[in-house]
């Protein structure tokens, strides 16, 4: 398995890129979020990677930060995704938006990635629910958003109510930022309906 890349980047071609390590040219395919992240061609370039040995050939994927690869790896395990929609998936969300998402269960945000229907976001969401949370325990698969960790159950649990009452994320998570850390669910709600309220 090669796990690593190192080498000149001598083209890009999005979703490709063409790395010469050691005299060998390696095509290696990598989402839009690694692509942007890219020296300019003829600069030297180090990915994490997975290769994916198939009938009609050998395929390598890049990734600029190993969360990336896991969350790949954690896509391609779900039936009915391939590599192809796994790419497309980690090109419109990054890794800690695609947490954030499966966190809080918003298949509005999947939607938007092309290719992805109602049922696949769906899927994806039940399905990584419990995954990428234990496979990433530091890119933000265990942050529900900005500031709230999802650790104490209370906090997912009041975040969830407040979006469930017709609150956006941004007013739900302001209002929480006033709530003291060991506050329970039916009190953090109330707390935070009180300080919306006077919004």
């Amino acid at each position: 398995m090669i796990g690593r890349i190192t080498g000149t980047l001598l083209e890009k071609n999005p979703p490709q890129i063409l790395v010469d390590a050691n005299g060998v040219g390696y095509e290696v395919d990598v989402p839009m979020s690694t692509f942007y992240n890219l020296p300019a061609t003829g600069e030297r370039v180090s990915l994490h990677t997975h290769l994916a040995v198939r009938e009609d050939g050998h395929f390598l994927y890049g990734f600029a930060t190993d969360e990336e690869r896991t969350a790949f790896r954690q896509l391609l395990k779900i039936s009915g995704i391939g590599a192809r929609m796994a790419l497309a998936v980690l090109s419109g969300l990054s890794v800690s938006d695609l947490a954030q998402a499966i966190a809080l269960q918003e298949a509005g945000r999947l939607v938007k990635i092309p290719g992805i229907g109602k049922k696949t976001a769906e899927r994806l969401l039940l399905e990584l629910r419990d995954k990428l949370g234990k496979a990433l325990p530091n890119a933000g698969g265990i942050r529900l958003a900005a500031g709230v960790d999802a650790a104490p159950d209370a906090k997912s649990d009041i975040l969830n109510a407040l979006l469930a009452l017709g609150y956006n994320e941004r007013e739900a998570l302001g209002a929480m930022k006033g709530l003291g850390e060991d506050i329970g669910v039916s009190d953090g709600i109330r707390a935070a309906l009180k300080l919306l309220s006077k919004a």
